[in-house]
């Protein structure tokens, strides 16, 4: 079964929006296996938005991802790297499909409710970046006989 990290960001814990996103990820059928509510230390942000370090717009990311809590998250299901992908909407919410989350909560491209892997190497890289060796919980679904 894949994982993904997906994350809550600023403006969505703010906006009250962690429930509305849990739930839709819930109603696919995916397994919510971690999560927590934490303040990102700027050093962590640093790690985690790495590959735009020499982006002009870098330090501008960093603030406003350490500017208050994020829901941090783990994600179990077939396919579900891409799948969240689709439905966290294009990174643009005025580009972003209605249906999506970013379409339907997203206010610009800064504040796009959203965080989600791109790939399973990045899926790994973060779960270890945010969760290091704490434990996931492993549960069984009976609805999953019904999923997969």
């Amino acid at each position: 079964m894949e994982k993904t990290f997906l994350m809550v960001k600023p403006d969505g814990v703010q906006r009250g929006l962690i429930g509305e996103v849990v739930n839709r990820f819930e109603k696919k059928g995916f397994k919510l296996s971690a999560a927590k509510l934490m303040v990102i230390s700027e050093d962590l942000a640093k790690q985690h938005y790495g590959e735009h370090a020499e982006r002009p717009f870098f330090g501008e990311l960093v603030d406003f991802i350490t500017s208050g809590p994020v829901f941090a998250m783990i994600w179990e299901g077939e396919d579900v790297v891409k799948t969240a992908r689709h439905m966290m909407g294009s990174t643009k919410p005025s580009e972003a499909a209605l249906g999506t989350i970013r379409g339907d909560l997203g206010l610009t491209v800064g504040k796009n409710i959203i965080h989600g892997s791109d790939s399973l190497e990045s899926a790994g890289r973060e779960i270890e970046l945010f969760f290091g060796s704490s434990t996931e919980i492993s549960y069984d679904k009976p609805v999953e006989q019904w999923i997969y």
